[in-house]
């Protein structure tokens, strides 16, 4: 297929598409065939990878009706996300500007961020010890875990952002310096990975990466539009034009998911070198086949469900984004004392 709809979210994965509108519709053709016609009720979001568009009415009604349109690249890179008038309470705005700016709240923030990526990390690390054979890779495995858990207990004295910035910078070094034993060594081989590179990605698996992590962002941005905040002002990351900085601050403690389906994909054989290629100057990019295998599987991982620790219910994992920016609005209107990061069991 060329499009995809998975989970009321419209995927536009082939270059070259054109989408425009048919009254209460969403009509995708390729030169000038229909492939698809969606009416707009059943959708929430539109993905267009590469180069495919939509017409000015198209997007009029996507607004309209609430379907945020986001752009990325063909291999992934978040480029755009287009909106219509931004829904939500004014006071949780002037509420998340105040605390951006409020050193202690956004000091609070940053530690409970950052900490929940290390707790994650240490998850996707102790798995993977537990289930290797190589004594010589557990005891490595081990000794990061280990490390990320010293970590982990610096951050609550750690005395400003920087710091904290620090030891989050430092644990990621450590995890993707042992990422490859993450992978069977057959597949190490086929898919040899040197650290993270991320413009361009220059190999399979941060290409792999990369696209996870442009997906992951992208319900991140909507799970806090959803809740009425402001997309720009971060906590963890700064500011900076074009910047979604509290999405990047929410999709820290989902990194490891990320990764952990990157390492799934590979060791099943469902991502294989033919969907991967290379460009002038050394850039990797997804073939279309590789950007629809890794869609479904990431919509697949989606749907499953685990219990939430503090909403104490069974929720899809496509549910947390959303549930993560509420407890996040919740903190900065006061209604809870601290952020807490959901944590993979």
């Amino acid at each position: 297929m060329m499009s995809q709809v998975v989970q009321n979210t419209l995927y536009l994965l082939t270059p070259g598409l054109y989408v425009h509108r048919d009254h209460l519709s969403l009509r995708i053709e390729q030169e000038k065939q229909l492939r698809l016609s969606l009416p707009i009720h059943n959708l929430e979001a539109v993905l267009v990878f590469g180069p495919s568009s939509l017409s000015p009415p198209a997007m009029q009604l996507c607004w309209e009706n609430g379907v945020a349109v986001a752009f990325l690249s063909e291999h992934g890179r978040f480029i755009a996300r287009v909106e219509g008038v931004p829904q939500g309470s004014v006071l949780l705005r002037r509420a998340q500007h105040r605390g951006s700016d409020d050193a202690t709240m956004a000091l609070r923030l940053m530690r409970n961020i950052v900490a929940g990526k290390l707790q994650n990390s240490r998850w996707m690390l102790n798995r993977t010890a537990r289930e290797t054979a190589d004594e010589r890779e557990r005891s490595r495995l081990e000794q990061v875990s280990q490390s990320l858990a010293y970590a982990l207990r610096e951050l609550p004295e750690s005395p400003h952002a920087d710091a904290i910035r620090g030891i989050e910078g430092q644990a990621a070094a450590l995890c993707f310096d042992v990422f490859p034993l993450h992978l069977k060594p057959a597949v190490r081989d086929k898919f040899p990975f040197k650290g993270r590179e991320r413009r361009p990605p220059r190999d399979a698996v941060n290409c792999l990466l990369s696209f996870l992590y442009a997906l992951v962002r992208h319900d991140c941005v909507a799970g806090l539009t959803a809740v009425g905040l402001d997309p720009v002002v971060g906590f963890l990351h700064t500011d900076r034009p074009g910047r979604a900085s509290p999405a990047l601050d929410l999709m820290e403690e989902f990194r490891p998911l990320a990764d952990r389906l990157a390492v799934t994909l590979l060791n099943r054989g469902e991502m294989n070198p033919p969907h991967f290629v290379e460009r002038d100057g050394g850039a990797c990019e997804l073939t279309e086949a590789g950007r629809k295998a890794i869609v479904a599987a990431w919509q697949q991982r989606k749907l499953e469900q685990i219990q939430h620790a503090q909403f104490k219910e069974k929720v899809r994992f496509g549910q947390l984004p959303f549930l993560q920016a509420r407890i996040l609005a919740r903190v900065l209107r006061g209604d809870i004392p601290a952020y807490l990061p959901h944590l993979l069991t």
